[in-house]
């Protein structure tokens, strides 16, 4: 019964493909140039453009957060329906009331690509040239004198990498850089009629711009949207947390024994039992790849005497997030508690208090691993503060703190 059934349906399958074909050939038969106005009927699809468009505006401010410069740059791709049938584009642009743009400046986006391939080639060299780039770029920014010199000193050292890095460059490199900007010195001029291309908006403010596809039977359509480009604001600095590894020699000089940086202003005013040291102690291994960073880690004794504090530079109006690994010796019920307090937290009372607590996390050892650390993340908004204050303490069990980070929430 079932290869009956197979049967009957393969055969009916076989019909199928059977009318196909003679429909297939039967309209075939009908196209003839012999015969007028049969078979070659008009093609009314006509193109629908479309396009797309990337923000690579760059800038940079100064250490007022004065704007220094801006290219208000951006990446327009443009595209239709019609993957061949000779279609060109037309690119227009107006402000926001209708008025014809025509003072941007065009880049072709090969220009980019070649500019990338050259720095890939010299990517040694470049890495280095940009190292000193920054450095010099914050040079006039650090009010600290001892800074200061450590960031001279590691200029210095690293203009002489730059000198051995440009020595140590093959022929092959060299030729093929030559050879990236003889393409570049090529570079046909962008144009108004490219697919794709670079515009650089003269000021920041709402575009309209429009863009035209025709294809090679002359039918056109255009599509317009409103572009927005958003003035260049200061990129917001990542916060510096010192010695967020407690390791040894980890300061900016190359000092520190990896707490140098996590004691509090006065032992009796930010003690949690009244008085005596404060200052965490250290936790070491003997190798890397037990602790999460380095071979070290503050260790907070059970009967909850010792505490981590460090005030660090924020920006106002900034949200961040701040991670941190926690381990437990087990032992007994505990909990480690990390806090970040407005920069008038003055006691340990007041660091208990809802007003100076900008925001807290309190990690308890149920279901914990002895000596397992976990990753925490706490986000917080600076709001109207410069700084804030990183505060730590625990209770009940031995516990381990290790690998701070902090980062700028976009």
């Amino acid at each position: 019964m079932a290869t009956k059934k197979k049967k009957i349906m393969k055969r009916y399958l076989l019909n199928i493909k059977c009318f196909t074909l003679v429909a297939f050939i039967t309209i075939a038969s009908c196209v003839s140039d012999d015969l007028a106005d049969v078979g070659d009927l008009e093609d009314f699809t006509g193109p629908t453009p479309f396009y797309n468009f990337t923000d690579i505006t760059t800038s940079q401010f100064n250490c007022e957060d004065v704007e220094l410069w801006a290219k208000y740059e951006y990446n327009f791709q443009a595209g239709s329906n019609l993957a061949v049938n000779g279609t060109q584009y037309q690119w227009a642009f107006t402000d926001s009331n209708g008025d014809a743009v025509t003072n941007f400046n065009l880049v072709n986006p090969d220009l980019k690509i070649l500019e990338l391939l050259i720095d890939a080639e010299l990517a040694t060299v470049v890495a280095i040239e940009e190292d000193i780039a920054d450095l010099e770029f914050k040079l006039p920014c650090e009010a600290d004198a001892a800074k200061a010199a450590v960031i001279e000193d590691e200029i210095a050292a690293l203009e002489v990498e730059l000198e051995a890095a440009n020595a140590a460059l093959s022929e092959e490199t060299l030729e093929n850089v030559a050879n990236y900007q003889a393409q570049i010195e090529a570079l046909d001029a962008a144009t108004l009629q490219d697919q794709e291309l670079i515009i650089e908006f003269p000021e920041p403010g709402d575009y309209i711009v429009y863009l035209t596809v025709t294809d090679n039977l002359g039918k056109s359509d255009i599509t317009e949207k409103i572009v927005t480009v958003n003035q260049a604001v200061p990129t917001i600095p990542v916060p510096e947390i010192a010695e967020p590894g407690f390791e040894d020699n980890s300061l900016f000089d190359g000092s520190g024994d990896g707490r140098d940086s996590w004691r509090v202003p006065s032992n009796d005013a930010w003690s949690p039992v009244g008085g005596g040291t404060t200052v965490i102690q250290i936790n070491s291994k003997s190798e890397e790849g037990i602790l999460p960073d380095g071979i070290q880690a503050a260790k907070f004794p059970s009967d909850g005497t010792r505490v981590a504090y460090q005030e660090i530079e924020v920006t106002p109006g900034a949200e961040y997030v701040m991670t941190y690994f926690s381990a437990f010796n087990m032992a007994a019920t505990g909990d480690m508690k990390v806090s970040i307090l407005a920069p008038n937290t003055a006691s340990y009372a007041d660091a208990q208090l809802e007003a100076n607590i900008i925001a807290s996390r309190t990690d308890t050892n149920d279901g914990r691993v002895v000596d397992v650390f976990k990753q925490h993340a706490i986000t917080f908004e600076a709001g109207e503060h410069e700084s804030v204050i990183i505060f730590a303490t625990n209770s009940g069990d031995e516990a381990r703190l290790d690998a701070f980070a902090i980062t700028v929430k976009q």
